[in-house]
């Protein structure tokens, strides 16, 4: 038991302390936080192809230290602009906004990344799939940081229904795991495997993409074995970077 106290000890909160240690992506008020485009999202006017792209990018605030805030951008083949979809805990309304901010957009300062990337002529069925996974999301009106439902719930809510999407949503990614009380077990938000979860508080994550991942006050932790990797709270992942193994996908008809 004092091996494992240790262990526990070193593989999360010795991460937590990393991630802490990085500072926060922006420590002042959130009115005057940068959110200008981060120039990851290609000119709609000259990109005519349909696409689905993934952003992820560090919480506001102190939050940032343990967490993630992700959002779903999609253009359809000819389309002149982005939609934006995402869920926001402040801001009045429902939780789940449409446009909130720019399509590749600074997260109150923070930098984002690309989670996942989809173009071609396929995409439009794709495309389909991930708004009708928006339509259906059972919580549009709910909001908790911890342990759920959040904008983690709602991106993990989407990758199940758009399996396709194999989306590896990270450790980091507080709220994914969250589960109404009456539905603990589903499919890994990837798609390739399953998982059972009691209120997003505990429990385990068994898939081909996410590998092993255990759920513990909502803080994961686990090993990636697809692409060896530590899965950690606060810093994600300790291995192999998921970019490279990942990297940007094309779907044809």
């Amino acid at each position: 038991m004092r091996v494992l106290f240790w262990f526990l000890a070193v593989v999360i909160f010795v991460p937590l302390a990393l991630s802490i240690a990085r500072g926060m992506a922006y420590d002042g008020s959130w009115r005057d936080a940068p959110r200008h485009s981060s120039g990851l999202a290609p000119d709609p006017l000259k990109t005519p192809e349909a696409i689905v792209q993934i952003y992820s990018a560090r919480a506001f605030n102190w939050r940032g230290y343990v967490a993630t805030h992700p959002w779903i951008i999609v253009k359809r083949r000819g389309a002149a602009r982005f939609t934006r979809y995402e869920v926001v805990g402040w801001g009045g309304g429902q939780a789940l906004k449409v446009n909130y901010a720019l399509p590749d957009g600074m997260w109150f300062g923070a930098e984002p990344s690309i989670m996942a990337e989809y173009r071609g002529a396929g995409v439009e069925r794709m495309i389909d799939r991930v708004e009708a996974a928006i339509r259906t999301y059972p919580f549009k009106d709910q909001y908790r940081s911890w342990p759920g439902p959040n904008s983690n719930t709602f991106l993990a809510h989407v990758a199940r229904e758009v399996p396709e999407l194999r989306l590896d949503i990270p450790a980091n990614a507080i709220g994914k795991d969250y589960r109404a009380w009456d539905e603990p077990v589903a499919l890994a938000p990837s798609g390739t495997g399953v998982q059972l979860s009691l209120l997003g508080l505990a429990g385990v994550t068994l898939g081909i993409e996410e590998g092993v991942e255990f759920n513990v006050l909502g803080l994961n932790l686990g090993i990636d074995i697809l692409r060896p990797a530590l899965r950690v709270p606060g810093l994600g992942r300790i291995g192999f970077p998921e970019d490279v193994a990942r990297q940007p996908e094309t779907v044809v008809d």
